[in-house]
């Protein structure tokens, strides 16, 4: 299996899995291996007091992208430190993407960057996570 193929399939047992990026309406818009793309349109129910989306929610987004991203080699990895930067407002209707990269991996330990943007191109949130990895694979692989 190839590396494009291992991702894809990962990708796929990870969704299966994933109430909580499809209870919030999330689409899986890329996968290949060390990145992943995510979109969600911003609900009603997602705004907060100042009619924005609640903060908590753009690093839903963007912690379910790093978590794409991170596990696509097949080896069960899991966030140990993750910050973000909120840089502009996201409004109900706006229809979010966050992509992951992959900065490094070293050992068990990675390092990915997380944009989000909205429907126009706007830059709404830059995200860092540090991931780790742990014991296990997501696919078994035949020989």
């Amino acid at each position: 299996m190839n590396r494009q193929d291992l991702a894809e399939a990962v990708a796929a047992s990870m969704w299966n899995e994933d109430e909580a990026t499809q209870a919030l309406g999330m689409t899986l818009d890329e996968i290949a291996p060390g990145r992943a793309a995510i979109s969600m349109r911003v609900t009603e129910v997602m705004t907060n007091g100042h009619k924005t989306c609640h903060g908590g929610y753009i690093f839903t987004l963007a912690d379910s992208a790093f978590a794409f991203a991170c596990n696509s080699h097949n080896q069960r990895a899991v966030a140990f430190q993750c910050s973000i930067t909120y840089l502009a407002p996201a409004f109900e209707e706006d229809v979010l993407t966050a992509t992951a990269e992959e900065l490094t991996v070293q050992g068990r330990s990675g390092i990915y960057d997380i944009h989000v943007r909205n429907q126009d191109g706007a830059h709404i949130a830059e995200f860092r996570g540090n991931s780790r990895t742990i014991k296990g694979t997501h696919v078994g692989l035949s020989t």
